[in-house]
């Protein structure tokens, strides 16, 4: 079971999240599902959510010219849509 304190990791802030009006990304632990990631999102932020993509991105392994091969931890990203006029500052965080 995951607490609350440790469903969100960290906020995604790239190119296409950006480009996306009035939806947010961020980094969740693994095990949370759609209902503790609203919850989480609605405790630290007082937004409302209207909706939640969850994405899973699995493990990878890199290797490299001579050196060891490493393996990408597994991540699971969240886009969170957000009810029309409402916005989410990602530094408000209660």
């Amino acid at each position: 079971m995951v607490r609350i304190d440790n469903v969100l990791i960290a906020p995604v802030n790239t190119e296409k999240v950006v480009q996306m009006s009035g939806k947010y990304g961020f980094y969740v632990h693994v095990d949370a599902d759609k209902s503790m990631i609203k919850s989480a999102i609605k405790r630290f932020y007082g937004v409302d959510v209207a909706q939640i993509n969850v994405i899973n991105l699995k493990p990878k392994k890199r290797t490299g010219r001579g050196k060891p091969s490493t393996k990408r931890v597994p991540l699971r990203k969240a886009i969170v849509t957000l009810p029309a006029g409402e916005k989410l500052n990602y530094n408000d965080l209660k």
